[in-house]
């Protein structure tokens, strides 16, 4: 037995108990369990995860997704379940639905953040003394006007490769 399946003794005989995460609630009475098991590849001791999906059996439908549960070794309840749910560990906090199910358009989970964070304006300062005011309002247009000119001096692709070719006509001209 390996340590991932613990054997506990009960009133039931030995039973294997496991602990993973609910993924899936569709069917009735039924919770889909994700169990992960680590292990240490034997040649190259990288540690090594595979996942596998247990049909465990709820009877009260009580397990929600995302949940952390127990499930024990049970006699066959259908063709796929053996294993039923003992104790809810940590209750889940997962959505039902995906975006796209709700409406949402696909473009809108593919933007990028980036783009729309430049974008926005600087916010107001506080009310701060006169003084202050003035430094405040000053300082923005001094830095924008750096980057104007910054754009303004990086030449764009076709003038870069005019420039190259001019500088090579120019150098074999005189050779």
């Amino acid at each position: 037995m390996s340590e991932s399946t613990p054997v506990t003794e009960t009133e039931r005989g030995r039973r294997k108990t496991m602990v993973g995460i609910v993924v899936s609630t569709k069917m009735d009475k039924t919770a889909v369990v994700a169990v992960e098991d680590r292990k240490a590849h034997p040649l190259y001791r990288k540690i090594i995860k595979s996942t596998k999906r247990y049909k465990a059996h709820d009877p009260n439908n009580t397990a929600i997704l995302g949940d952390v549960v127990r499930i024990e070794e049970t006699r066959p309840i259908s063709k796929e379940k053996r294993w039923r749910i003992v104790q809810t560990m940590t209750r889940g906090n997962v959505a039902d639905l995906a975006p796209r199910d709700i409406g949402a358009p696909e473009g809108a989970m593919e933007q990028k953040v980036a783009p729309v964070i430049a974008a926005r304006e600087p916010e107001p300062v506080a009310e701060a003394p006169a003084a202050a005011e003035t430094e405040v309002a000053a300082e923005p247009e001094a830095v924008a006007e750096p980057e104007v000119a910054a754009e303004a001096e990086e030449p764009t692709a076709t003038e870069a490769t005019e420039e190259a070719s001019a500088k090579s006509s120019e150098d074999e001209a005189p050779a």
